[in-house]
C-alpha cells in the first residue's frame, strides 16, 4: 500500500495545489489561457511525439486494441445515455452531455501523467492510441446528437465538416500522426530539437494537473441532479471493469496494455464535459457538477485500481 500511495499522492497532489490556488488566490482567469495552451498545444503533443516516434511502427497498428477500448468507450456512453434519456425524460441534448460524462476520461491532462507514473514509458503507445481514438470518437458522437437534438441550426454536411475539421486539427490526434509518421520513416530529429521537446516532455505532465486543478476550481459547480451518481458509478468503476473483462476475453495484449486501458478508463469525466455543454448551451451548470466531484470521487477509485493493478490483484 506504500507503493501505491507513493505513485497516488504526486499525481493528486498536483491537482490539489492547482485546485487550492485557483480558491483561494484571486488571480484573473485569463491568464490561465495561456498555461492550457502550453499544455494541450506544446508539452502534451510533443511528449507524444516523441515518444511514438522512437516506438518501433509494428506496435503502433494494432487495431484489434484500438477497436477493443474505443468500443468499450462507445458502450460505456450508451449506457449513459440511456440513464441520461429516462433522467431527463426524453431531452437528447441533456442525454448526450451525460453520455459524454460517463464516457469521455480526462486522458489529456490525467491520463499520460497517470500511466506513465504507474508503468513507465512501456505504456506510452496505448496511452496515445487511446487518447487519439476516444477524442475521435467523441468529436463524432457529440455534434452528430446534438443536430439530432436541434440545438445547432446546420446541415449534415456542414456537421460532418466541423466533424472533420475537429478530429484533425486536435493538436494530440496531430502529434500522434506525426509521432506515427516518423516511428514509420525511422526520422530523428536533430539534437537541439530533440533536447527541445525532452523539455516540454518533462513539464507536460505536471503543468496538465496543476492547471486542470485550477480548471476545476473556477468552474462553477451547479445543483447536483440525481442521476449523478449513476452516470459516475458507470465512469468509475463500470468502464474500467468492462474494458478489462474485454482485453482478457480477447487475449494476446501485452499485460502493460491492458493496465494502460484499466487506468485511462477509470479517470474521471474530462474538463472537456463542461466545455462541450458550455458549447451547446445544454445541461451547463450540472455537468460542471460531474468533473468537480468526479474527480473528487476518484481519488478513490483510481487510487484502488492501481493498487489491483500493483498488487497483482486483477490478474493482468
Amino acid at each position: 500500500m506504500q507503493d501505491v500511495i507513493t505513485l497516488a499522492l504526486p499525481f493528486f497532489g498536483l491537482i490539489l495545489l492547482g485546485y487550492g490556488a485557483g480558491k483561494f488566490k484571486n488571480l484573473p482567469e485569463a491568464g490561465l489561457s495561456w498555461m492550457n495552451f502550453f499544455v494541450v498545444y506544446l508539452a502534451l503533443p510533443a511528449l507524444f511525439f516523441r515518444l511514438l516516434s522512437e516506438t518501433p511502427f509494428e506496435q503502433l497498428a494494432n487495431l484489434s486494441y484500438i477497436a477493443a477500448t474505443t468500443f468499450t468507450t462507445y458502450i460505456v456512453f450508451a449506457i449513459s445515455f440511456c440513464i441520461g434519456v429516462v433522467a431527463t425524460r426524453g431531452s437528447i441534448g441533456e442525454s448526450t452531455i451525460l453520455g459524454i460524462a460517463g464516457a469521455y476520461s480526462n486522458v489529456g491532462y490525467m491520463g499520460p501523467g497517470l500511466t506513465l507514473a504507474v508503468l513507465g514509458e512501456q505504456a506510452t503507445v496505448p496511452t496515445a492510441l487511446i487518447l487519439t481514438f476516444d477524442n475521435a470518437l467523441m468529436f463524432i458522437l457529440a455534434p452528430l446528437l446534438m443536430a439530432l437534438a436541434g440545438t445547432e441550426n446546420e446541415t449534415f454536411a456542414a456537421t460532418l465538416k466541423q466533424i472533420v475539421y475537429k478530429i484533425f486539427t486536435h493538436p494530440f490526434i496531430l502529434a500522434t500522426i506525426a509521432g506515427v509518421f516518423a516511428a514509420a520513416v525511422e526520422f530523428r530529429p536533430p539534437t537541439a530539437i530533440e533536447t527541445m521537446l525532452l523539455y516540454l516532455s518533462n513539464a507536460a505532465a505536471p503543468c496538465a494537473l496543476f492547471a486542470m486543478g485550477v480548471n476545476i476550481a473556477l468552474r462553477p459547480v451547479g445543483r447536483i441532479p440525481i442521476e449523478l451518481p449513476l452516470v459516475l458509478s458507470v465512469k468509475l468503476v463500470l468502464h474500467p471493469i468492462l474494458i478489462f473483462l474485454l482485453l482478457s476475453w480477447m487475449g494476446g495484449f501485452d499485460p502493460s496494455w491492458v493496465a494502460t486501458a484499466v487506468l485511462m478508463s477509470c479517470l474521471p469525466p474530462a474538463t472537456n464535459v463542461f466545455v462541450i455543454a458550455q458549447q451547446y448551451g445544454v445541461y451547463v451548470q450540472r455537468a460542471s457538477s460531474f468533473v468537480l466531484i468526479g474527480t473528487a470521487i476518484s481519488i478513490i477509485t483510481v487510487t484502488a485500481f492501481i493498487w489491483a493493478i500493483t498488487s497483482g490483484f486483477l490478474p493482468i
